[in-house]
C-alpha cells in the first residue's frame, strides 16, 4: 500500500513526520553534461529533455524490486528571465514490488520530488490500485483504464508503460542467473529454455509464432547468442559457444 504522508512531504524517498529530522532525499541527476544517447545537439535550441530511468533489482529468486523515475525540465532562462540553472517541473517515482514468473505487483510506493501544482499529490492514493495487476500482455491497457485522463497523473502513467517492458526483460536476467545457479549454461538448450521462450511468442516481428525465428527453436537448433554477447565473448578472447555450455 501507499504510505500515509503529510502533504509537505510525498517523496517515497523521504522519512517524514516524526523522523523529519534524519529525512533523506534521493533526485534524479538532470546534469545536462550526463551522456546522452542522443546525437549532439550543441548547434540545436533545446527548449525541452525529459528523462526516464528504471532499474530492476532482484530481491529473491521469486521477487524482484522495480524503480521508476520521470523528471522534466526547462532550460536555464525560459521560465525564470536571467536564471543560469535548468528548471526541474516534474520528477516523478514509482517502487513496486513484483513477484516472478507470474509478475504480478504486490506493493506500490507512488511519490512527487517536484511538481507544478500544490493539488498533484492529491492523487497519490489512487495508484494502490495497480496492487494485484500483472504486468503481461494487456497490462499497458489496463493502466491507461485506471489512471488514464483525470483519473491519474500524466507523467507517472506515462512512466509505468516506460517500466512494464523493463520488467518483462529483467525476467530474462533473473532466469539466466537461476540457470547459472543451478549449473546450466545461459543458452543451453533444455525443456525450461523453452518455457522461458514461450512467453515472447507474437511479441515482436522476430517472435512471430510462423516466424523463422521460432521455426528454429521449435526444431531443435542452438540457440544463437544476443549480438553484444557474441561480441563481447570474442573482444575477451573467448568462444561464443560458452553462451551454451560452460
Amino acid at each position: 500500500m501507499l504510505s500515509q504522508k503529510p502533504p509537505s512531504c510525498t517523496s517515497i524517498y523521504e522519512m517524514c513526520g516524526e523522523h523529519s529530522n534524519a529525512r533523506h532525499t534521493k533526485t534524479m541527476t538532470n546534469d545536462s553534461t550526463a551522456p546522452s544517447l542522443l546525437p549532439p545537439d550543441d548547434d540545436l535550441d533545446i527548449i525541452h529533455p525529459r528523462r526516464y530511468e528504471t532499474r530492476v533489482y532482484r530481491l529473491n529468486e521469486s521477487e524482484m524490486l522495480v524503480r521508476g523515475a520521470i523528471t522534466d525540465t526547462k532550460p536555464p532562462g525560459l521560465y525564470v528571465l536571467d536564471d543560469p540553472e535548468e528548471l526541474e517541473i516534474h520528477q516523478m517515482q514509482i517502487e513496486m514490488k513484483v513477484k516472478v514468473p507470474e509478475l504480478k505487483i504486490t506493493s506500490v510506493q507512488a511519490g512527487f520530488e517536484t511538481h507544478p501544482h500544490t493539488s498533484c499529490p492529491r492523487i497519490l492514493d489512487h495508484y494502490s490500485n495497480l496492487v494485484g495487476l500483472s504486468i503481461a500482455r494487456g497490462f499497458t491497457h489496463k493502466v491507461r483504464e485506471l489512471f488514464g485522463g483525470p483519473r491519474g497523473c500524466t507523467h507517472i502513467t506515462a512512466l509505468l508503460q516506460a517500466m512494464a517492458p523493463a520488467v518483462v526483460q529483467a525476467t530474462w536476467s533473473m532466469a539466466v542467473r537461476k540457470r547459472r545457479d543451478d549449473g546450466v549454461a545461459p543458452g543451453a538448450v533444455d525443456k525450461n529454455r523453452e518455457n522461458m521462450l514461450a512467453g515472447n511468442i507474437n511479441t515482436c516481428h522476430v517472435w512471430a509464432e510462423d516466424g523463422e525465428h521460432l521455426q528454429e527453436v521449435r526444431e531443435g537448433k542452438p540457440p544463437e547468442p544476443p549480438l553484444q554477447v557474441t561480441e563481447r565473448l570474442i573482444e575477451l578472447g573467448r568462444k561464443p559457444e560458452e553462451w551454451r555450455v560452460f
